[in-house]
């Protein structure tokens, strides 16, 4: 084991660990260091699972006989950086989730096609920039039968560390990529999808409409909450779908309408 005690904030090599705010981590995916941060020893280990290279560990000095054993035996050559969890604290700028960070390199992203072979039902979303929502639409996509996740330029990276964090590793395990900033439902179109986007407007139909729910293969655009869906967005779609409310309420956090739109309109093998 390659095991490395900290002592103050200037140790070589833990420049990857030193500033990780949610503002730095937002912009991780114009870095040139091709890096993200996955935090907790559960989610590290999906993310290996899944194929993902480490490159160094953070962890509390309790924790490299403890809940990350298994993690550092499994990656004997990368360095493992340790100290008490004050110090890393200092480090990080904030306390660590369960006590392990692991920096890895950012993957490839595949094409919209491959991303997309095989999907009856995919997500785009469309310039969501909270990090907390971008995982937790991963993780209902995982859940609900969501076969890929598709990204506007707009959109906050999944590879945030929150992002990772809240999306319980499944960031990792739904194929994902970007769509291009001009003619995306064009892309969609050619592999077959109808597109469906979540508003509200005087010619949506209901979440669970049946010709909407019976489309072999299905796109759907989730926007933010404040403003919503862009016009062209909702007018170049194919369907206008709304959840429909109770008592006044006019809209869901973006992340709860995913797992609303996700499950009613899961494909149904015929």
């Amino acid at each position: 084991m390659n095991i490395i005690e900290l002592h103050d904030l200037d140790c070589e090599g833990i420049g990857m660990f030193t500033s990780l705010t949610e503002a730095q981590l937002r912009n991780a995916a114009e870095a040139d260091s091709g890096i993200f941060i996955a935090e907790s020893p559960k989610v590290i280990r999906v993310a290996l699972a899944c194929g993902m290279q480490p490159v160094a560990l953070l962890c509390e000095e309790r924790h490299i006989t403890g809940d990350a054993s298994d993690i550092i035996a499994r990656c004997p050559d990368i360095p493992v950086y340790t100290g008490s969890r004050e110090l890393l604290c200092r480090i990080t700028g904030y306390t660590l989730t369960r006590g392990v960070l692991c920096a890895m390199r950012r993957p490839q992203l595949p094409t919209v096609a491959v991303a997309c072979a095989g999907a009856p039902r995919v997500a785009v979303i469309d310039g969501v920039c909270d990090t907390t929502n971008i995982g937790a639409i991963f993780r209902s996509a995982s859940a609900l039968g969501v076969g890929a996740v598709l990204l506007t330029p707009s959109s906050c990276d999944p590879l945030n560390r929150r992002a990772v964090r809240v999306s319980m590793g499944t960031v990792f395990t739904v194929p994902w990529t970007y769509l291009p900033a001009e003619g995306a439902y064009d892309i969609l179109r050619e592999s077959g999808y109808k597109i469906a986007a979540l508003a509200l407007s005087d010619n949506s139909v209901p979440i669970d409409d049946a010709a909407l729910c019976a489309e072999p293969r299905l796109a759907l655009v989730l926007g933010t909450e404040g403003d919503g869906l862009s016009r062209q967005a909702i007018e170049g779609a194919d369907y206008v779908a709304r959840i429909p409310m109770s008592h006044g309420v006019d809209s869901l956090n973006v992340a709860a309408a995913s797992a609303v739109a996700f499950w009613a309109t899961r494909h149904r093998s015929a």
